[in-house]
């Protein structure tokens, strides 16, 4: 399973977007610190995920979100 995941800053109230095997690995690394991007507005929550079997269905979703038309999506629906 693949998972398409949205993570808020707690502190910050900054977003991202990410895809993932293995989610809560993944949302411990953003809380550590190891994600550049992400290292300076911790600590983050989980605001909601999608799972997906295909990855290649998982990563065309993650970068749909990114556009435009995902963005105005997921700010009705996902968070």
């Amino acid at each position: 399973m693949h998972d398409v995941y949205l993570i808020e800053s707690s502190v910050a109230g900054e977003r991202y977007t990410g895809c993932t095997s293995d989610l809560k690995a993944r949302l411990a690394r953003h809380n550590a610190g190891g994600s550049p991007h992400t290292a300076k507005f911790r600590p983050w929550k989980l605001v909601s995920y999608l799972a997906f079997q295909s990855k290649g269905a998982a990563y065309a979703f993650e970068r749909y979100l990114k556009t435009g038309s995902g963005k105005a999506f997921a700010n009705k629906r996902l968070w």
